[in-house]
């Protein structure tokens, strides 16, 4: 009888990649063996397939590589894309108890040691038993997608353990201040193209205090971060989960906090996760969720969200639906809101290589010191802007006649029918034009090059909230001007119908 396409990869992925049996010298120091496994993932496979792995004693090094096939295909067909990591004896089970690596497409090579291992994967013991490469066939042409890996064991004794150095939880700080961060990096821990000690040097020429490690799928970054930190730059240690329903940022998780990725939005498994960053002390922080890549965009809605990346990299069309979806929940209130505060919004740069820019955009939070604690307080509370550089900066604040006072991510509490007056100023952005907006939509439009500061008259009974926007000419209008900043909003009223003043 003929197998099924999903039978057929069952029955491949059932023979354990094993090595040979053990000769009367398999134990000897430098001894290798070599073995390659070819086969066929069909199309309509699992988001992940494992593969069996037999670690015998005594290994000192693993070694894979793996390639596969690229026929051409159809205009508007999807080709092959695999994605590869791998598990440890401890299994493959949610939650990533065995996990020790992930490179996704990135590379087609790793080794793993006791002592060190290739960027995405962990260093540790080699223990005897089952392990599994982790296939992730990201897109299959229809005729499948064939590959080939090939695994080199060396045998020896194992190197010295290896001592993480992670960065510190404090940077030298300023006290209570307006700090500037990017919560979005990649470096070659993933597939990014710097080192963690590059990156810090592109962070500091940006003027930046703080930024946020966020590796897709994998912690081996944590590990080498402590020599670039500090003492002005704070790293905090975090991932992208990257899901194929949507990627979700963990920032400022503990070190060495993993997060899985392997469900999707139909498996009603995020909250679990979701969990596993705020235990660990971290924010929960979907990343470009209106991005136009493939599973980038955001399906698990904001429930379980502590903030929303609203704008990624250099402005583009996806962060203008962001920055409007945002805007609605923000109107809306329900799974935008968290009690009387509305989702915080950020920005990030998701710098890989060059010509990307770290710190464009960047967050800039108010925070009481430049420590982990508190830079994530400031963000969950919402009191930051984003800017697209350090050269921009804005105040932005409201006002009552008997002195009522409240700034980005506040609320002032007054009487519905009090007047209020909101109060706007940019440095650092010539030529855009600045906006108030509310829960009616833009109420308020300064041109350039009048632009620079603005004061601006509403009651709580007119405006819920009122945000700022700061923004570049337009080019093809109606459409507006890509962002040079915007701000989390000001809530006016009585957060429960009463008023302190």
């Amino acid at each position: 009888m003929a197998l099924s396409r999903r039978d057929l990869l069952s029955t491949a992925a059932a023979a354990p990649l094993a090595a040979g049996p053990p000769g009367p010298d398999s134990g000897a120091s430098g001894r290798t063996e070599t073995r390659t496994l070819r086969g066929t993932i069909p199309s309509g496979a699992p988001d992940f397939v494992y593969l069996p792995l037999d670690i015998p004693p005594g290994v000192r090094e693993l070694r894979i590589s793996y390639r596969y096939e690229k026929p051409p295909v159809p205009p508007g067909t999807a080709g092959n894309a695999l994605d590869i990591g791998i598990f440890d004896q401890r299994g493959t089970a949610l939650g990533g108890r065995g996990f020790r690596g992930w490179s996704g497409g990135a590379r087609s090579e790793f080794f793993l040691r006791a002592d060190e291992a290739t960027p995405g994967y962990l260093p540790g013991p080699l223990t005897p038993g089952r392990w599994h490469l982790a296939l992730g066939p990201y897109t299959i042409a229809p005729d499948g997608l064939p590959y080939e890996i090939t695994w080199t064991l060396e045998y020896g004794e194992p190197g010295p353990a290896a001592t993480p150095s992670y960065p510190p939880l404090r940077a030298r700080g300023r006290g209570r201040a307006w700090y500037r961060g990017d919560c979005h990096v990649h470096s070659v821990h993933s597939d990014g193209r710097r080192t963690p000690a590059e990156i810090a040097e592109l962070a500091r020429a940006a003027g930046l205090d703080f930024i946020n490690s966020a590796e897709h799928n994998t912690t081996s970054a944590h590990a080498a971060w402590g020599a670039s930190a500090g003492p002005g730059l704070l790293v905090l240690t975090g991932e992208e989960v990257t899901t194929r329903t949507g990627h979700v940022l963990a920032v400022g998780t503990d070190p060495g906090t993993f997060v899985d990725w392997r469900y999707r939005a139909r498996d009603n498994r995020f909250g679990r996760f979701a969990r596993t960053v705020r235990d660990a002390g971290g924010l929960v922080v979907p990343a470009h969720p209106h991005a136009t890549c493939l599973g980038c965009s955001w399906k698990f809605g904001f429930a379980d969200a502590d903030a929303v990346e609203v704008w990624n990299g250099p402005y583009t069309p996806d962060d203008e639906v962001s920055l409007a979806a945002w805007d609605a929940l923000l109107r809306g209130g329900g799974s935008g809101s968290r009690g009387d505060r509305p989702l915080p919004a950020l920005a990030g740069s998701d710098y890989h290589r060059d010509p990307d820019r770290i710190g464009s955009p960047q967050t800039v939070v108010l925070a009481e010191d430049l420590t982990r604690d508190a830079i994530l307080a400031g963000l969950r509370a919402g009191r930051a802007y984003a800017a697209e550089s350090a050269a921009v900066s804005l105040s932005f604040t409201a006002v009552t006649p008997r002195g009522g006072h409240a700034g980005i991510g506040e609320r002032l509490a007054c009487p519905p029918d009090t007047e209020v007056l909101v109060r706007l100023a940019v440095t650092g952005a010539p030529g855009c034009e600045l906006r108030l907006v509310t829960d009616q939509g833009v109420v308020h439009t300064v041109p350039a090059p009048a632009a620079g500061a603005l004061e601006w008259r509403t009651t709580p009974a007119r405006s819920a909230y009122v945000r700022a926007e700061v923004r570049h000419p337009a080019v093809a209008p109606p459409l507006p001007g890509a962002l040079a900043a915007f701000t989390n909003p000001i809530r006016l009223g009585p957060p429960d119908g009463r008023a302190d003043r």
